[in-house]
């Protein structure tokens, strides 16, 4: 039976659904379920600066280093990616700005809502994301919403991951 995520932008009051990609990426699902299942993840929402059309959040490591599994960097839209970082690679002012400069490392958790993404940053080069999850309902709601986010700001935003247990295929 498959497992389903809901993604919400809570300031905006606007969510979607993600199937999670258990045959794909199941050590990344079962890491994201697990984690889950201690409660929501959530975060400042952020907008992406090079990957073009990415909303995303930092939280805390959660469980071991899960490593490279169905890696892209091209994410498409309705991908749901899982980026790993280790503390040096961020910019310090950006940790210090999200509160994780004191993190030895932090997770990545995103969405990707529209075409022609390219996940490449300037000083570091490609970066490969875990696509663990699929959006499966509300992504044309979530990508207008997404799309303020970066018109409008990200101030006040917040981006929460949760679980559904109550939905069946």
């Amino acid at each position: 039976m498959s497992k389903f995520i809901k993604i919400e932008l809570a300031k905006r009051g606007v969510s979607c659904v993600a199937e999670l990609l258990e045959k794909d990426a199941p050590r990344t699902t079962a890491a994201v379920w697990e984690a889950l299942g201690r409660g929501d993840l959530a975060g400042d929402a952020q907008h992406a600066k090079y990957a073009r059309n990415e909303v995303y959040t930092m939280v805390p490591r959660f469980g071991d280093e899960i490593g490279q599994e169905n890696p892209t960097v091209t994410p498409i839209p309705g991908d749901v990616v899982l980026f790993s970082f280790p503390g040096g690679m961020l910019d310090q002012s950006f940790k210090a700005d999200q509160g994780i400069d004191h993190l030895p490392g932090v997770i990545d958790l995103a969405i990707f809502y529209g075409r022609n993404n390219l996940l490449i940053n300037g000083d570091v080069g490609w970066v490969p994301g875990n696509v663990y999850g699929s959006i499966v309902e509300g992504l044309a709601e979530m990508a207008e919403a997404c799309h303020d986010v970066w018109r409008s700001g990200s101030v006040g935003e917040r981006l929460v991951y949760s679980r559904l247990t109550d939905r069946s295929n």
